[in-house]
């Protein structure tokens, strides 16, 4: 067996954790590893004030580590301003699997990632993400009772997609109905970036209101098949961010509002449901109210897949989770009218009314 020493010039590159520009005073970092099914996963727990942290897991061909510490870190933290907007009795959590869930992923290395959700007791809550499906929570199931979203056929409340798209549409109809004074979406230009399930239940949804629909994905059969199905317009051009819209879905990954992007979008509205859209939230956040142009908060408008996976823990069905979601349209409206009288984005908004739930809950268990 051969040693190699590091020398302290090298360790000195930048603290790998706790150094990272995406921490965020986060209460746990497990990173998880098994030689026989190369399993190579990261969870994290950001804050449990208000419950056990819950979200979903996702599996991604990340270039390096760095790049799926930085992602589970920003993912989990939403997770907690997710909850804590929606009244959810939750924490913020997520996890990340490094591996194209294409070729990488077997039933052995997600039954493992299964022990190691099972080893934190409860802490962290698990549910399906992207690069993981129903059934992987289904096989999950098998190996700890800390998951959600597992099939309707054994007691769970299923996909939940069409519910986080549904969601997403009342957000979108709520900043339609601010930004241009009616909610009512017939004849809006509306482009839809990325056409996974979410996006796809989207573009159904205001196709069927009349909005003229644009996609794009990456996937060109996925984009001929969804394009036909529901009539919407596949994008063909080279410059996406330019195109001229009322409304800018975002439901891929995150960071396309960039300094890259942010000065070519002409949409007023953007509302999707990729989590953290913008790269550095002060920076593009501020620069979109500059322009005029009203960005639905994410965290709060894809909530309603973790509303609809909480029904399995609070006890509630597939009717209660959509009312609790269709909600979205009247919380995303408080929003906006809070970040006008406290000249403030409506990012920050969000956040600032998501944690002072936190802080008022905080304050409760301490004075137990």
């Amino acid at each position: 067996m051969i040693t190699e020493v590091t020398n302290a010039g090298e360790l000195h590159k930048i603290d790998p954790v706790f150094g990272q520009v995406s921490f965020d005073n986060h209460e746990q970092i497990v990173f998880c590893h098994d030689k026989d099914t190369g399993l190579k996963a990261i969870i994290g727990v950001h804050n449990t004030v208000l419950g056990p942290a819950l979200g979903g897991t996702r599996m991604w061909k990340y270039t390096n580590e760095w790049e799926a510490l930085n992602d589970v870190l920003r993912l989990s933290r939403g997770m907690t301003f997710k909850s804590a907007i929606s009244g959810l009795n939750l924490g913020g959590g997520k996890a990340v699997i490094i591996g194209d869930s294409k070729t990488d992923k077997t039933p052995e290395l997600i039954a493992k990632f299964g022990q190691f959700v099972n080893s934190l007791s409860g802490k962290y809550i698990t549910a399906e993400d992207v690069g993981t499906t129903t059934a992987d929570m289904d096989l999950i199931k098998q190996h700890t009772n800390y998951v959600t979203g597992i099939s309707e056929s054994i007691g769970g409340s299923g996909n939940p997609s069409p519910v986080t798209a549904y969601g997403v549409y009342m957000g979108m109809k709520a900043a339609a109905k601010y930004q241009f004074g009616s909610d009512n979406l017939e004849g809006k230009k509306i482009l839809v970036q990325g056409i996974g399930h979410v996006g796809e239940t989207l573009v159904e949804l205001i196709s069927k209101e009349g909005a003229l629909v644009q996609i794009a994905d990456i996937n060109e059969a996925r984009l001929q098949e969804v394009g036909a199905k529901y009539g919407a317009k596949v994008y063909s051009g080279n410059d996406l961010y330019s195109v001229d819209v009322d409304i800018y879905a975002p439901c891929a990954l995150g960071a396309t509002i960039n300094d890259d992007t942010i000065e070519k979008i002409k949409a007023k509205v953007i509302a999707g449901a990729a989590n953290n859209q913008l790269a550095v939230e002060q920076i593009h956040g501020a620069r979109l109210q500059e322009r005029g142009i009203l960005y639905a908060p994410d965290f709060l408008i894809n909530a309603g897949g973790i509303i609809n996976v909480y029904g399995e823990i609070a006890g509630y069905g597939k009717e209660e989770a959509m009312r609790r979601t269709q909600n979205i349209y009247n919380t995303t409206l408080d929003i906006f009218n809070y970040a006008k009288e406290n000249n403030i984005t409506t990012h920050q908004a969000a956040l600032r009314m998501a944690q002072e739930r936190i802080d008022a809950r905080k304050k409760e268990n301490a004075a137990k």
